[in-house]
Order: C-alpha cells, then sequence, then structure tokens
C-alpha cells in the first residue's frame, strides 16, 4: 500500500489521528526535507524510518520505491506542508504505483490553498489552481492566460517575489480586480488582506512580507457581474 499523507503548513495540532496512526504503522516514510519531517515525527513521536523522496531525486527514485510496494511494503509520503503532489513532489511516484496496480491511498488533510480560497471572500463555486508560476520562461505566457480567465485563480508565492507577481498581475488583469493575499496559514501571525490588485501592491510594498503566500484573485466574469 502507498500512503500520501498530508501534513500540517502551519500549526502542528492539525495533523489528523488518522495520519499519525499510518505514519505509526507503515514500513518507510518517504520525505521530501528528512530535516523538516523530523520535527513533525518527533512532536508524534513517531519512529519509522524516513528517505529523503523530493523534486530533484523522485525521477530516480519513484521505481525503487514501487518495486518495495510490489514486495509487500507499506510506505506513505509525505512533504514539508500539505498535500503531497499538490505544488510539491508525489505526482511522479503515484503515477509509478497505479501502473503498476498498487493499492493508493490518498488521506484528507491541510491544502494551503482551500483555507485561502474560503478567506478571500471572493467566489469560489468555480475556481482555477495555477500554482507557482514560472520565474522565467514561460511566465507572461501563463499571466496572459490567467487575465482572461472567467473564473477565480490560485497563484502561490514567495515573500520575495509578492509585489513583482502584483504587479504582473494588475498589469493583465486591471489595477481594479479585486483579489486578497493569505501568509502564515494556521500560524500564530496569518494574516489575510483583501483589496484590489493596485491596493494590495502599495499595501506591501510599505510592509514586507513574511511567510509563504497564497494570492487569491477574482475571475473577468465574475468582476463584470459584480458590476452589474
Amino acid at each position: 500500500m502507498l500512503y500520501i499523507v498530508p501534513t500540517p503548513v502551519g500549526n502542528l495540532q492539525d495533523m489528523t489521528f488518522r495520519a499519525i496512526e499510518v505514519l505509526k504503522s507503515v514500513d518507510l516514510i518517504l520525505a521530501e526535507d528528512t530535516r523538516t519531517s523530523g520535527v513533525l515525527l518527533q512532536h508524534y513521536d513517531i519512529h519509522t524510518p524516513l528517505k529523503s523522496h523530493h523534486k530533484f531525486n523522485e525521477h530516480e527514485t519513484s521505481a525503487d520505491i514501487v518495486e518495495r510496494l510490489k514486495a509487500g511494503a507499506n510506505i506513505a509520503l509525505i512533504s514539508d506542508a500539505g498535500t503531497p503532489a499538490i505544488s510539491d513532489p508525489g505526482f511522479f511516484l503515484v503515477r509509478a504505483a497505479a501502473e503498476a496496480e498498487i493499492e493508493i491511498q490518498t488521506l484528507p488533510g491541510a491544502t494551503a490553498f482551500v483555507p485561502a480560497l474560503v478567506d478571500s471572500g471572493l467566489p469560489n463555486n468555480h475556481f482555477y489552481f495555477e500554482g507557482f508560476l514560472p520565474q522565467k520562461k514561460g511566465r507572461q505566457t501563463r499571466l496572459q492566460y490567467l487575465g482572461q480567465l472567467d473564473e477565480t485563480f490560485i497563484v502561490y508565492e514567495s515573500p520575495f517575489r509578492l509585489v513583482k507577481t502584483l504587479e504582473q498581475l494588475a498589469s493583465v488583469c486591471g489595477a481594479d480586480r479585486r483579489a486578497s493575499v493569505t501568509r502564515e496559514i494556521s500560524k500564530v501571525h496569518e494574516e489575510t488582506v483583501r483589496g484590489s490588485l493596485a491596493e494590495l501592491t502599495a499595501h506591501f510594498k510599505e510592509k514586507a512580507p513574511k511567510g509563504e503566500i497564497v494570492i487569491i484573485v477574482e475571475g473577468k466574469k465574475s468582476k463584470v457581474e459584480s458590476n452589474e
């Protein structure tokens, strides 16, 4: 069995009882960063062996892991925070396991964009998840695409590039397009700032952000409807 186990994006208490039980019972835990995951496992007194599985080695290690699963091992995959394979390593292993007809169980749990989307106050009956934008090649193409979407869309960003990204979004969507920026989800200093893209840009130019960022931007259609 391959278990896909979400881990907290902030507060360690967001771990589910089932996730803890699975991590204690499996033969091996695959971790994006064993040092980061070691803190979580120590907190919950979990002593299962750890092995690195990250974006730099997942192509090479997935085949070996599948062989161990076929031989009868139960293995869990975790990332540093949130649900594996959502802007984190995991897709290649899940695909390889599925092709080998290995049973896969994905546990429900933390994913950063869900609380940010709900907290934004923007329409969420339909939405588009972009994740991280390309840093260079293809970035402008993706921005232009997002600017034409009718649905609310979601972008992950680092605090160091937030202002630049907000400025770029304003240039393709219009400075008055509504949006929100959520940071430090489920942590002590969690914050959501709402306003137009121009207002958010000005805010974070004055107040440098910290922590991982989720940007939520209203869709082109919802903007038109809101003005009717």
